[in-house]
């Protein structure tokens, strides 16, 4: 297989460079990186092979594009842990965004990567960025066939798979600027992402290996006692901003990664991750599903805080891929653990979220706590 790198001590994120013919192979290709153990970094990334071009026009007609909600950021805290202020502005056009960070909002003059970074940690609390995310939409081509992040099931997976795509599968946009984050999150349900820089200034993503998963969220809940009384899945809500040194001391690891313009980054379940982009630019994400994810799905927990909940039906899942399991699935007496969930304490779920539970509500609590929205991320399709 191609090249690619890795580490054999805790889990470290991976670069994986896949030749044309591995590159043609979307759902395959995603199997071998997690052959090579590439899920147990949380996160790993794709740098597609020379001649990748997934929008043959270019990107000047997109100044006229408008991003609807841009929202003002604003961090919150001291000593390393921080909440994020999402604050919705007027809508602005890419051109306005576009000249906004080259006049206002400027990427800062540094020699190298670690040198950005330490600016981006000791300004986090100054200067407060426009970030253009959950923008609905796609700059992919449309006949373009290779890891189409809009068109995943046609991504080299077979017709087999297209009845699984997931509704409105469409991608999201995200316009960048300097100090931009998105705060520690997983994704929603625990599926996996993918994200293609399209264009401009790099990003740098910290991840977390999933098995720590659940050692990460007890951290989350000391840190900000307040927010995780009133909801065990703070983390779900994309506003928490924790220092990678808070992490390692302790005992997390916590490993990072810059990907630049024309590479993929693919988030894995229950790969927790963070980042912030290092000056304008332009990516674009949605969620997808394989047969490994579907103990995650059934298992993830469920936040009421909001109203827009991302929810999936795994009926059709359980159904094809696990059909000794159905019944006690529609029945909502599935019993089972999380895949990360150390403890190996089981407990039921299924169709009918009231059946079968002994559980206290406390434990409730803690168990199907999820995910709200602070602004729109993915949609999903299922890869096999």
């Amino acid at each position: 297989m191609a090249n690619h790198t890795a580490t054999s001590a805790c889990p470290k994120i991976q670069t994986f460079r896949p030749t044309e013919k591995q590159f043609s192979e979307f759902s395959n290709y995603v199997k071998y990186m997690e052959s090579c153990d590439a899920h147990k970094a949380g996160i790993a990334k794709v740098i597609p092979p020379l001649g990748y071009v997934p929008r043959m026009a270019g990107y000047q007609d997109i100044n006229d594009m408008t991003i609807p909600s841009p929202l003002l950021q604003i961090a919150v805290g001291t000593q390393g842990s921080y909440r994020l202020i999402n604050l919705p502005k007027e809508q602005m056009t890419v051109r306005e965004f576009h000249d906004y960070t080259e006049t206002k909002h400027f990427t800062p003059s540094h020699v190298n990567f670690a040198e950005l970074e330490r600016k981006y940690w000791k300004t986090l609390l100054y200067t407060n960025p426009i970030y253009g995310a959950g923008v609905e939409g796609s700059l992919m081509d449309t006949t373009c066939k290779l890891w189409n992040v809009n068109k995943l099931v046609d991504s080299g997976m077979g017709e087999d798979n297209a009845e699984y795509q997931g509704p409105g599968s469409t991608s999201f946009l995200y316009f960048g600027s300097w100090k931009t984050t998105f705060g520690w999150h997983i994704e929603d349900m625990d599926l996996y992402s993918i994200d293609y820089l399209h264009f401009g200034k790099p990003r740098t993503w910290y991840a977390i290996p999933p098995e720590y998963g659940h050692a990460f969220e007890q951290l989350a809940q000391t840190l900000f006692p307040d927010k995780s009384q009133k909801c065990a899945s703070l983390l779900r809500h994309k506003d928490i901003i924790i220092s990678p040194e808070i992490v390692r001391d302790n005992a997390i690891p916590c490993d990072k990664i810059t990907q630049e313009s024309g590479e993929f980054i693919v988030t894995f379940p229950f790969g927790y991750h963070f980042g912030f982009n290092h000056g304008y630019n332009c990516s674009e994400s949605n969620n997808f599903a394989t047969t490994r994810w579907i103990e995650y799905g059934k298992r993830a927990s469920h936040c009421a805080c909001y109203d827009d909940e991302v929810t999936i039906d795994k009926e059709s899942f359980v159904e094809r891929f696990q059909p000794e399991k159905y019944d006690a699935w529609m029945a909502g007496n599935d019993w089972g653990v999380h895949p990360e969930d150390d403890t190996r304490r089981r407990w039921p779920c299924g169709k009918n979220k009231q059946a079968a539970t002994n559980i206290s509500q406390d434990e409730q609590i803690s168990l199907n706590a999820s995910s709200s929205n602070v602004y729109e991320e993915h949609n999903y399709c299922s890869l096999e």
